[in-house]
């Protein structure tokens, strides 16, 4: 196992150069929860977990809004297994106030209920108008000025995405929230990815367990973008010629920018920040959107804390993509280019008496390199190629748990070298 379950889900890959969606899972609605507990309700706070979004700008401001998630069920365990991940917004029929009212005594719980064209909370407010898309005149209607109440909650019966693209836009500027019923963990991805806004929110109309287990961890993948990974500077102490062997070259989906690369290493308790090849040089043009990462037993750095070999890397698979700071992404793979190249040893160390070392083993060629640290606020240079390396330069490094179990840090005594 080399990547998490969100494998199965379909590939929607919205990551561009200029802006990029960033995904952070809070873990209970805690204002809401509040309001709850003395018994207020707010029409805004109807949710059972927020996802604030943030899009890095040209000038890096960050604009936040929360996205949203509703369960609509009748089974229990999945009732269960909403709340305990801190979904807890549930949408009923009318016809069903008994079994909101049965939940409502086991689980803190918001319930809402569908009537006619409505969405009602407990008291019969109007949280929310509900419409079924099933024409592109139908879609043409639906009118962000028209709707009185906040929410909007939508059923495409039809086509998915592009419909989703369309409300996208009419909506944008508008303070309403835009929820679209969805019936597995891939439509909901489609609808919180398209045009990399996405709508606001997702119905999550399911009686599977699974189910919310895969929705869950997209979103825990989706919250690793938000968070700066540690990244420490080591000192070159080796540079040396290594022969012939099989290395790998990382196609993405996604540009990738000066300064952003991919963690790679001989040993995960070390990876080092390895530059794509977005630099323009005089020989080769500029492939923004590739890493030579390195040889096949090479680990690189997964979503989900994870770590898989190069080899094991193909079309659809995700690495993380990682700038100089720290702030992290997620990248679809493509395609992976197994050739035999000749190799350069690297080694380093974080202070020169430790006695740990890290190592990775790279593509002799100049369009190789790796990041460097930033000097301040601004950095002279991105990456330093390693036919120019020598010992003491300072390179980036992920320092790690080195013992791995497919992939998952494990506590265990290893010994590596």
């Amino acid at each position: 196992m080399t990547v998490t379950s969100s494998s199965s889900f379909c590939m929607v890959a919205n990551n561009f150069v200029g802006e990029r969606c960033r995904w952070v899972l809070s873990s209970v609605l805690m204002n809401a929860d509040d309001n709850n507990n003395r018994g207020i309700r707010s029409q805004n706070n109807i949710s059972g977990i927020t996802i604030p979004t943030t899009r890095t700008s040209g000038n890096n401001e960050q604009q936040w809004k929360s996205k949203r998630v509703w369960v609509w069920t009748e089974s229990k365990q999945v009732m269960t297994a909403a709340v305990e991940r801190g979904w807890n917004t549930f949408l009923f029929t009318s016809s069903n106030r008994s079994l909101a009212s049965d939940w409502s005594s086991i689980a803190l719980i918001d319930p809402l209920f569908l009537e006619d064209r409505e969405i009602l909370d407990c008291e019969n407010r109007r949280v929310a108008t509900f419409s079924e898309i099933a024409s592109p005149q139908q879609l043409q209607e639906l009118h962000p000025v028209d709707e009185k109440a906040e929410n909007v909650v939508i059923s495409l019966l039809d086509w998915q995405v592009i419909p989703a693209e369309n409300i996208v836009a009419a909506f944008q500027g508008s303070q309403k929230m835009v929820f679209a019923i969805s019936k597995s963990p891939c439509e909901a991805q489609i609808f919180l990815e398209a045009l990399e806004q996405g709508l606001g929110g997702i119905v999550f109309r399911v009686d599977d367990v699974g189910a919310v287990l895969e929705l869950k961890d997209y979103f825990d993948r989706r919250n690793e973008v938000c968070n700066l990974l540690s990244l420490t500077k080591a000192t070159v102490t080796r540079v040396q010629i290594a022969g012939m062997g099989d290395r790998v070259c990382i196609d993405l989906c996604s540009l990738m920018r000066p300064g952003e690369g991919l963690l790679v290493g001989s040993f995960a308790r070390g990876l080092f920040l390895v530059h794509s090849e977005c630099l323009e040089s005089n020989y080769i043009a500029s492939r923004p959107f590739r890493a030579n990462a390195g040889p096949v037993h090479s680990y690189v750095a997964v979503p989900g804390g994870k770590t898989c070999y190069l080899s094991e890397l193909q079309a659809g698979k995700e690495v993380l993509v990682v700038d100089q700071n720290g702030l992290q992404r997620t990248a679809v793979v493509g395609r992976v280019k197994i050739e035999t190249r000749p190799l350069i040893l690297v080694e380093a160390k974080k202070d020169s008496d430790n006695e740990i070392v890290y190592s990775i083993l790279l593509q002799n060629a100049e369009t190789v390199g790796l990041v460097c640290p930033t000097l301040g606020n601004e950095s002279t240079k991105t990456m330093i190629p390693v036919t120019s390396l020598k010992v003491g330069d300072e390179v980036m490094l992920r320092v790690q748990g080195g013992a791995r179990h497919t992939g998952i840090e494990i506590q265990e005594f290893i010994l590596e070298k």
